[in-house]
């Protein structure tokens, strides 16, 4: 019985392994539970993950950048944070409000020195784009959105 199963199973295997990530993405390995107060220091930016302050931000869109560590609490309850040059224009950021429709934990905002025009972070993952309507913003939201890698999933 085994060896008819086996044969059966095997495309679902090969289609699973087949499968591609998101190109550019970058992932790390914050674990969490770490609040502290004051103004605090990250490795990236914008912040995947790390201590964070004991409040987090609303999730919204914001036309002012945000607290690092206010967001990065957001991230560490699983919300996914888009971050974008202040110069990127009216309607990059129209297209990126657009973007978000769906995805109810999310956070928007303008953030200065970004070292791309669009960045977008969830807890221990992050992807630079060059334009609001690159594809794999959609495609992290899909794989992120729900909160998966945050350690205070649902808090």
């Amino acid at each position: 019985m085994k060896r008819r199963l086996l044969p059966a199973l095997l495309p679902l295997a090969l289609v699973a392994c087949s499968q591609k990530g998101i190109e550019g993405l970058k992932t790390f390995d914050y674990s969490g539970g770490d609040e502290r107060s004051g103004s605090l220091l990250y490795a990236e930016t914008p912040p995947v993950g790390g201590p964070h302050n004991a409040l987090w931000q609303t999730c919204g869109v914001y036309d002012r950048p945000l607290y690092n560590e206010y967001a990065v609490h957001s991230l560490a309850h699983g919300a996914v944070w888009i971050t974008y040059r202040p110069d990127l224009g009216p309607e990059g950021v129209a297209a990126l409000r657009q973007l978000l429709n769906g995805y109810p934990a999310t956070l928007l905002s303008p953030y200065p020195g970004l070292p791309a025009p669009v960045v977008v972070s969830a807890w221990n993952a992050q992807l630079a784009v060059d334009a609001p309507d690159d594809r794999r913003l959609k495609a992290f939201l899909d794989r992120y959105g729900q909160g998966e890698t945050a350690p205070e999933r649902g808090a």
